[in-house]
């Protein structure tokens, strides 16, 4: 899982007089994915908003927020040695995020029991119980001449893009996961408040909306797809209509929007047929998990193999340049050699454009822990790297047809290499952080965060290389 540490650099103080004691500063870690970076945007947009400095190191803060992720045993670890750094190094630390909502052996809180000088713990999603500890232990300033928040809030994300998150939780009890029993089932936000929310950000000058939750399908079902309002006008709070209003409105902005965690349920189809239009771009992130039958049941995924083929054939007829990204666990309790290969079959017919895998590790709590059949390490390590060797060469084969075409590559910057400065860039194929990029070369002015054409020269396992179209 992506780990983040961040923090905002400091901003010019309002001038006050040698008497008056400067704004009350918090810092803060962010850790985990990039819903848990939402929440940490969040928090640190109302902090700012109230007049708060973010402080850009420990010494410099009145105290620490640490916002957590409890999901797997390493991202668990990396959270409390982050919790223990705080505490060393300021004294002063508040605990919000997954990791928060997790309790140890003894049924009580875990982040306490290792911690017990923390000041207070929260849960993931609870901005308002997170200020309330700040205001509780940090009393905010009353300065109106601090409260100079942008609009979209403060990110902390490159500018040209941003994360929107459009509901919590999940509806689903998949075994190895322990995320419902930390987040709680789904809650949808409304329509008009995601809508409103991409306005402001692409106003500012977004030019991605990657959305996100937990299972971006099921967007509306805990409302019954109850009818919303945008802007004045009736919507249906669902996943094709909130598409058809973002890609609308990316269209306005010469942006793209692009699709995380999106479960496949028959209704996808119809979003599908929306992708490359407007700015919804050709690009699924569907996490499969597994193909073989008896191995989803085990995991309780709400999806079979051969169904899951059907329907990345038909995305395939339907927008052929359609980008199919998914994760897989290799190694779960009870998989056979014989599994395993269907595994690669499935991997082999399906061809997906960008793949991870991760050796199946136990989490506390999750129900595939009492399954029988449990599989040496090194046996799910070896699995993975079958895995994803394999998956190397279909994703290198899968990239070469590009080599020859035009493209557009949203820039994100640029690389030092021995050979000099390189630009780097991602087409609509790739996702930040977790998808290949372009690496390409130009003489002409380079618009950090803004499109260019590039034609493609060469290709890899991963990656493009190219010349900018000048």
């Amino acid at each position: 899982m992506p780990t983040t540490r961040s923090s905002s650099t400091r901003r010019p103080r309002a001038k006050r007089s040698s008497r008056e004691a400067p704004p009350p500063s918090v810092g803060f870690v962010s850790l985990g994915c990039p819903k848990a970076l939402v929440d940490s945007e969040r928090i640190v947009t109302q902090l700012r908003a109230e007049g708060y400095l973010i402080a850009p190191n420990y010494g410099d803060s009145d105290l620490v927020i640490v916002n957590t992720c409890g999901f797997i045993d390493d991202a668990v670890a990396e959270s409390l040695d982050a919790i223990g750094e705080a505490l060393a190094e300021n004294g002063k630390v508040i605990v919000t995020g997954c990791l928060g909502a997790r309790s140890g052996a003894d049924g009580a809180n875990l982040v306490t029991q290792v911690h017990p000088k923390v000041l207070a713990v929260t849960g993931p999603h609870a901005t308002e119980e997170v200020m309330a500890h700040v205001h509780a232990h940090l009393p905010k300033p009353h300065d109106p001449f601090t409260d100079l928040v942008p609009d979209a809030g403060i990110k902390l994300t490159p500018r040209h893009y941003a994360y929107l998150k459009i509901s919590e939780g999940c509806n689903h009890r998949c075994s190895f996961c322990i995320i419902p029993s930390m987040r709680g089932d789904l809650v949808s936000r409304p329509i008009g408040d995601v809508v409103r929310e991409a306005g402001t950000l692409l106003a500012g000058g977004v030019k991605e909306l990657l959305v996100i939750s937990q299972d971006t399908s099921a967007y509306g079902v805990d409302q019954k797809y109850r009818t919303g309002f945008v802007d004045g006008r009736p919507v249906r709070t669902r996943m094709l209509e909130l598409v058809r209003e973002l890609g609308a409105l990316a269209a306005t902005h010469d942006a793209w929007v692009r699709l995380h965690y999106v479960y496949p349920y028959p209704h996808v189809d119809e979003v599908v047929a929306l992708m490359g239009q407007d700015g919804v771009l050709p690009y699924l992130d569907v996490p499969f998990q597994h193909a073989h039958p008896r191995i989803l049941k085990l995991m309780k995924r709400p999806a079979s193999g051969e169904k899951n083929i059907e329907r990345i054939r038909a995305w395939r007829a339907a927008v052929p340049d359609i980008t199919v990204r998914s994760t897989f666990i290799a190694g779960f309790p009870g998989e056979t050699e014989a599994e395993f290969d269907y595994l690669l079959d499935f991997l082999r017919e399906a061809e997906l454009d960008r793949v991870g895998c991760f050796a199946y590790s136990p989490v506390e709590g999750a129900g595939a822990n009492q399954l029988p059949g449990t599989l040496p390490d090194e046996v799910r390590e070896e699995r993975r790297a079958r895995f994803m060797q394999l998956q190397a060469g279909i994703s290198a084969r899968r990239l070469r047809r590009f080599v020859g075409r035009e493209m557009r590559v949203l820039v994100d910057g640029v690389e030092q290499q021995d050979t000099g400065a390189v630009a780097l860039g991602r087409t609509a194929m790739d996702a930040p952080e977790i998808d290949g990029v372009v690496r390409f070369t130009g003489s002409g002015r380079l618009p950090i965060g803004g499109f260019v054409r590039v034609r493609i020269t060469g290709s890899d396992e991963h990656d493009l290389q190219g010349e900018m179209i000048e």
